[in-house]
């Protein structure tokens, strides 16, 4: 009864955040056992709670190596966790539900809405299930494409071990999960155009949202049936805003490498490298190159894309694509001396413009203090710091180098960093919410200097 009462006091967002909690201490744990490690590995439990953390939140910063460190069936518990974290964990909640045969109440469906980012309850659970059952088709597809590739192509030997890395490499680039059981991310494919678009086919599917592919979806039903084809507001924005920064990166990376790492490259070269690693930084994480290679000016930029990170309500992190966008819009907007952001013949509700300026603020404000604290305890470049401190906040994955070595300290706050970019800044704010009390007064307005 005791724990009842606690249980009513939480809120949605508390539930919702202690679920992820459990599942990363759970994890922890479970990658902890040795039976998950290959003969003879030792896995600390600071290292085995970073690989959870870092496998939930679909960030893949690693403290040690996954293709040396965990067996098959470690490395099938990793896929699964990437499930937890990428598909969320109230989808898979859902569906596990509706197998015991347990209907879906009004708590539940709020617990839904937070984890999916979402306004509205109504569909929560037809929605869940069309995640799933997408994510699924999805990654099956594949796996089953990178497998038979593979095996024809004599990667490897047995069809079960092409298979194998098919399934792995499948549900890791979906979920932008990061994680590799190649032993060096993707370089040995960084001649393999095949295999490198698979892969950027797959994070795009992960990063660019659930909503975009469930609309994608219906309105191709309709322009089958010949009925009307309509997305929303949120498709339209989050879409245009996802490839332009996708193809704006792409040619920004190519110029500011044309005359270093791109120098003594073709011309097919330098298009795959430039292509996909605008597609990875948006959370994919996976690597053609050894990002140690590109100049200090490229690093920055790609720590830029990877603190804006992918689209709401998908697997990736940051502040989100979104959020960017209503940034850069409300300073054109005011520049016009306009109050109302207008597109696509719609308003933005005011709103969604204070959440976006609430996470854009608080997201700089964590990035640049968690910056400073790993300037005063670790020895590496300001440029290394900040590609892994936006690399963990963006739940990207990608890295210099520099995280195995990192004392104990850096490494919890890259995990606090991952945690929060999983749940998400606005649930983590509301975390520390308090009831508002209304005091039945106001004071005078006043107005004050700003700028």
């Amino acid at each position: 009864m005791e724990w009842s009462n606690r249980r009513r006091r939480l809120s949605s967002v508390q539930i919702i955040i202690l679920f992820y909690a459990f599942s990363v201490i759970s994890a922890s744990l479970l990658l902890y056992i040795p039976i998950f490690h290959k003969p003879g590995v030792e896995l600390s439990l600071l290292d085995a709670f970073f690989t959870a953390i870092s496998a939930i939140s679909v960030t893949g910063l690693t403290v040690v190596s996954t293709v040396e460190t965990f067996n098959v069936w470690g490395s099938i518990l990793l896929t699964v966790l990437f499930q937890v974290g990428g598909i969320g964990i109230m989808a898979l909640g859902t569906f596990l539900w509706i197998l015991m045969g347990r209907s879906i109440g009004l708590e539940q469906r709020r617990w839904i809405a937070i984890d999916q980012n979402r306004s509205t309850l109504s569909g929560l659970v037809a929605l869940m299930l069309t995640i799933l059952k997408l994510a699924l088709i999805i990654e099956f597809i594949g796996m089953m494409i990178l497998g038979t590739y593979f095996y024809l192509f004599n990667y490897y030997p047995t069809w079960q071990t092409a298979y194998f890395h098919g399934f792995f490499s499948s549900i890791s680039a979906f979920t932008n999960a990061g994680f590799d059981i190649f032993g060096d991310s993707l370089l040995q494919f960084a001649d393999d155009y095949f295999v490198q678009t698979i892969h950027m086919l797959l994070m795009v599917l992960g990063a660019i949202g659930f909503p975009v592919l469930i609309e994608i979806k219906e309105n191709w039903k309709n322009y089958r049936a010949k009925k009307r084809i309509q997305f929303s507001l949120f498709t339209k924005v989050t879409t245009l805003t996802y490839f332009s920064l996708l193809g704006i990166g792409a040619i920004v990376i190519y110029l500011l490498e044309q005359n270093s790492f791109f120098a003594d490259k073709t011309w097919h070269e330098i298009f795959f490298y430039s292509l996909f690693n605008s597609v990875t930084s948006r959370s994919g994480g996976l690597a053609t190159l050894d990002t140690n290679l590109l100049s200090e000016p490229t690093l920055l930029f790609i720590s830029m894309l990877m603190f804006i990170g992918a689209s709401p309500s998908s697997v990736g992190g940051g502040i989100r694509t979104t959020t960017f966008i209503i940034i850069i819009l409300t300073i054109v907007t005011y520049m016009r001396g306009r109050s109302e952001i207008k597109i696509f013949h719609r308003e933005l509700h005011p709103e969604d413009m204070k959440k976006a300026v609430i996470v854009f603020i608080f997201a700089t404000n964590i990035v640049i203090v968690s910056i400073f604290f790993l300037m005063i305890v670790e020895s590496f470049s300001l440029i290394q710091i900040v590609f892994e401190v936006t690399s963990a906040f963006g739940t990207c994955g990608s890295s210099m180098g520099i995280t195995p070595h990192l004392s104990p300290y850096s490494k919890v706050l890259l995990m606090i960093l991952m945690f929060i970019g999983r749940v998400g800044i606005i649930p983590f704010l509301l975390l520390l919410k308090r009831d508002e009390k209304k005091t039945g007064f106001h004071y005078p307005k006043e107005r004050i200097i700003v700028g």
